[in-house]
């Protein structure tokens, strides 16, 4: 699994295959040739996800960075047809799902886990001031409904689910299943059921 924890760190050509190859994985259960045409002219959420992991490994390299601005308007065009706003920047680990595009808004400084799925009206802000100024990271296995909004320096932990319209501003445990305004923990049950396809090293 490719090392996602340097923010500025220069992709090679090999993690830009295994992230996007993971990402179809979560959307096809396999990644043949046939599925990326596929899930490339019917899935936008791939579609969005594969422009974002190319313009993040061309913007850093040393020969093919020229065609970075036409990927980089190619992936902003996306974002304004499909609704789908996550940067090339923002720390976003393998195996994205991206279930309904619409409405998606997530701060660049955002880290994001493996297998993590977005729902449609998702809103994963930053929070300017008070004891939680900052920005959410996100664990492993999270599955986050649509509507939901977490905003501030939080941490939702490893196989969380986060309900439908829920605003998260505190920690979510590992396994917690958070629902509500404000959010409140109802359950350890988790996101089991909700995250598929997934486990792509192990294809």
């Amino acid at each position: 699994m490719p090392d996602t924890t340097e923010q500025d760190k220069i992709m090679r050509w090999s993690e830009f295959l295994f992230l996007s190859r993971a990402d179809l994985y979560r959307y096809a259960g396999s990644n043949q040739l046939r599925d990326h045409f596929f899930h490339y002219f019917f899935s936008h959420g791939y579609r969005y996800s594969w422009w974002m992991r190319l313009c993040a490994y061309l913007k850093n390299h040393k020969l093919l960075r020229l065609f970075f601005p036409l990927a980089w308007f190619i992936n902003r065009h996306q974002q304004n047809r499909f609704g789908i706003g996550i940067s090339y920047k923002t720390r976003v680990g393998p195996e994205l799902f991206i279930g309904h595009e619409g409405g998606i808004v997530v701060s660049e400084l955002t880290v994001i886990g493996r297998n993590c799925n977005l729902s449609h009206q998702v809103t994963i802000g930053i929070s300017r001031r008070g004891e939680r100024a900052g920005v959410p990271t996100i664990g492993d296995n999270v599955y986050i409904g649509p509507g939901a909004k977490l905003f501030g320096a939080i941490s939702v932990g490893h196989n969380a689910a986060v309900g439908a319209n829920c605003v998260v501003t505190r920690d979510v445990p590992e396994f917690g299943v958070v629902v509500g305004i404000p959010g409140r923990v109802i359950s350890l049950d988790g996101s089991q059921g909700y995250i598929n396809n997934t486990g792509y090293e192990h294809a």
